[in-house]
């Protein structure tokens, strides 16, 4: 009898632990749910994270992407709200898409992005906007989709001036190859049909080839060295995207063809200014990357304040050459790393 009591006691006591044990767990796991559900305790989010915005480049670690990180995290320093720079180490449509779905599955207050592609990216842009998250377009816009507003260049103007500088600068006579980050993105495009239009009435101007470079300095050379092989009467490069004039510079410099060979391409990167000063490279399409960052992180803190914004705002862009240097503001050339 003395042995069975024993027994009772032990099985009540390993009752009573497990039952503690779960009740802990339990309790554990609902805190853990409830601190992380997106909303739960926004109303005690420090002041100075009173929003939590995403900005996803095209390329992670491309300079002229950092400028653009540089300008929103200037403003979100400036506004006290909490900025992510999250994306693609290297250019990839699909792990791009990848980053603004988890994005939106974490409940940020808004998103910043490009929309590279109608067909990819559109729908992903209005299944966020479905979310009640705000999008706003940088660099590249998303016009058919629900996007809030866009902030950039006006990628078939830049184009256009571009057209028209080697124009004037050839005095109406080239044999032009176009070599172009991508066949498929729409800002690209933009800026291949743009230069197209703008030389099209110049009958001394001829377009020999166009390439791809995927946005890299390797292709870009690659497909100029391949180009200058097959048509050595090409006598004038130009390359859409910011890497597309470094590669063809080497090559131009490689062939010794750098007198008899115009080259033009886009933005300020210190590679671009060094060859614009050598001679190499001849004139440079400037945008304002660090403008647009700063400004989309302005303009999404006043979307979700309630305040209206335009739904398309152009950023400078212009033509500059050799005698334009150094160029002022800094902070739009200047990529400062960490």
């Amino acid at each position: 009898m003395r042995c069975t009591w024993w027994k009772w006691i032990l099985y009540a006591g390993s009752i009573a632990a497990f039952v503690a044990s779960a009740s802990f767990t339990v309790y554990c796991a609902w805190k853990v749910y409830a601190y992380h559900q997106p909303g739960e305790g926004k109303t005690e989010k420090a002041e100075e994270n009173a929003y939590h915005f995403v900005l996803v480049p095209e390329e992670l670690d491309n300079d002229y992407w950092r400028l653009v990180e540089q300008g929103a995290k200037a403003a979100a320093k400036e506004l006290g709200v909490s900025l992510e720079y999250v994306g693609p180490r290297q250019a990839n449509i699909d792990e791009h898409i990848h980053i603004l779905e988890k994005a939106a599955a974490s409940k940020v207050d808004g998103i910043m992005t490009q929309g590279l592609t109608e067909k990819e990216f559109t729908p992903v842009i209005n299944h966020i906007v479905e979310k009640n998250i705000p999008v706003v377009t940088i660099d590249t816009d998303a016009p058919t989709s629900k996007r809030t507003a866009y902030i950039g260049t006006d990628n078939y103007y830049a184009g256009f001036i571009a057209g028209r500088a080697l124009a004037e600068d050839m005095h109406g006579k080239a044999n032009v190859a176009i070599i172009t980050g991508s066949l498929t993105a729409s800002h690209q495009q933009l800026r291949v049909q743009g230069f197209k239009d703008a030389v099209k009435k110049e009958k001394g101007i001829r377009i020999v080839a166009i390439e791809e470079s995927h946005i890299t300095r390797v292709q870009a050379a690659e497909k100029a060295y391949n180009i200058l092989k097959k048509h050595p009467e090409v006598n004038a490069f130009y390359g859409t995207s910011a890497l597309d004039a470094i590669g063809i510079a080497k090559v131009v410099e490689q062939f010794h063809r750098e007198k008899g060979t115009y080259i033009i391409g886009f933005d300020t990167l210190p590679e671009t200014i060094r060859y614009l000063q050598k001679g190499t490279i001849h004139a440079t399409v400037v945008q304002e990357p660090y403008e647009m960052g700063y400004r989309a992180v302005k303009m999404m803190v006043d979307i979700m304040k309630g305040n209206g914004v335009p739904s398309v705002t152009n950023t400078e862009t212009k033509v500059i050459r050799k005698q334009d240097l150094p160029l002022r503001p800094s902070r739009n050339y200047e990529v400062k790393h960490d």
